[in-house]
């Protein structure tokens, strides 16, 4: 493992010629077909919460192809858990690992980079309502389908490939470089952290998420929770002595609704968020409640997904949700008084900005124009990015910048085959200008 501090030296910075720039997208062309096919295989190995391992095998086969020194590792950790970034785990870590690939030139002349991506996936839902097997990664015009297609194995697969096209132009890097696959991206931001408290930094970040050929300029902060609300049960004969706790647990949504309203009107206090439309959302995402049809319930659980805006505070957060919520159980106004509880059990994440003006912004800026033909533009998402872990607590410039999508964490999936291939060659010639580069004969 390479635990290098990024480079604090005067950088050596090669730039491209015209030629090497030229010989670089060629390669990225040349092995396109084989890029894919790497993309359909990863898409082909199911990933899901805990079942990422397989999928990962086939990451860290293709890092050992290369020659990347592989460290593979199972991420918990007391100092995970502690660190305030943590988001809790409700599954077992000792079984789930990151995978990160490192090249370390021969003399560390130029820019350290991290090429970033996530290999766990979302629940495909019901079969039925896909066209095919989320699994098929079939190929129709400019679509490749499947789950995890977009979000994000096509990024995955383009940071490999960007760096092996630097390499098949017939040049090496002068500057360190570390692939990571990183799990639990999709419930707590736990893998990115966990490799960052392992000791991999660099000078910037790349996150190859499916983000429409754009640069994300902002993101939420999440925060998952279950909300317990305790009933009186009895039998429905006497209802009117009993207390149904899913009635209530009803009576608790329609609250955080009004906080959510509330937030969403703050949206011109918060930077990049004022024109967004609805940035804060408090998404239900599963109820379960009773034991029997015929007994009033005498309990109700609701799983929530809560967004917050830069600069708010997870812990600060939490306490207003739970105040909201707290509020709403004692307020014998309208219904009996009832206990409710509040437990976090996935992200604890807060919100992040890629402050504008970098260099290493400024470069993708270049790299993405002479690809694309046109200016790279940013923008603020609603939903959650591991561009929170380097940002918040590495001090990195971390560039979230990916292929155009559709239907991710929905049913159809699917990934723009053109833009994986523009976003490949954006990513390979920013590799090549930020860590520097020799001819490979005068590396030798």
């Amino acid at each position: 493992m390479s635990t290098h501090e990024p480079t604090t030296q005067q950088h050596v910075q090669q730039q491209l010629t015209q030629e090497q720039a030229d010989r670089i997208l060629a390669a990225v062309d040349a092995q396109f077909d084989d890029q894919l096919a790497r993309t359909a295989e990863l898409v082909a190995a199911p990933s899901l919460r805990a079942g990422e391992e397989a999928a990962q095998d086939l990451i860290e086969r293709h890092y050992r192809e290369l020659g990347l020194e592989v460290d593979r590792w199972a991420i918990g950790s007391d100092e995970l858990e502690a660190h305030p970034g943590y988001g809790k785990a409700t599954v077992d870590y000792s079984t789930m690992t990151n995978v990160v690939g490192t090249y370390a030139p021969s003399v560390e002349a130029g820019r350290s980079l991290i090429l970033n991506g996530h290999i766990d996936v979302v629940p495909e839902g019901p079969e039925s309502q896909w066209s095919r097997s989320p699994w098929d990664a079939r190929v129709e015009g400019d679509w490749m389908y499947g789950r995890g297609a977009g979000d994000m194995k096509a990024g995955l697969i383009a940071n490999l490939a960007a760096f092996r096209a630097v390499r098949a132009a017939g040049l090496e890097l002068t500057g360190r470089v570390h692939l990571q696959s990183v799990v639990e991206e999709e419930c707590t931001g736990n893998g990115s952290l966990a490799a960052l408290l392992r000791g991999y930094t660099a000078d910037a970040v790349i996150i190859s998420e499916p983000e429409e050929d754009a640069l994300v300029r902002a993101n939420v902060g999440v925060l998952w929770g279950t909300i317990r609300v305790s009933g009186s049960p009895t039998h429905p004969r006497e209802m009117a002595s009993g207390f149904n706790a899913i009635d209530a647990a009803y009576d608790v949504i329609r609250a955080l609704r009004v906080l959510e309203a509330r937030w969403n009107a703050e949206q011109g206090e918060h930077r990049y968020f004022q024109d967004l439309d609805h940035p804060i959302n408090f998404n239900i995402g599963g109820i379960t409640g009773g034991d029997w049809p015929s007994s009033v319930p005498a309990w109700c659980e609701l799983r929530v997904r809560i967004a917050t805006y830069p600069g708010v505070t997870a812990d600060d957060a939490w306490a207003a949700v739970t105040e909201c919520v707290a509020a709403e159980a004692s307020d014998d106004s309208r219904h009996p008084a009832f206990a409710v509880e509040l437990t976090p059990d996935g992200f604890y994440a807060e919100g992040y900005v890629l402050e504008p003006g970098s260099e290493a912004e400024a470069l993708l800026e270049e790299t993405h124009r002479t690809v694309f033909g046109k200016d790279l533009t940013s923008f603020t998402t609603p939903g959650y990015l591991d561009g929170r872990v380097f940002v918040n607590y590495g001090n990195i410039p971390t560039l979230v910048y990916g292929p155009i999508s559709e239907n991710i964490h929905g049913f159809d999936e699917r990934v723009s085959i053109e833009s994986i291939r523009r976003c490949t060659k954006s990513m390979a010639l920013y590799l090549a200008s930020w860590c520097g580069v020799v001819e490979a004969a005068s590396a030798a």
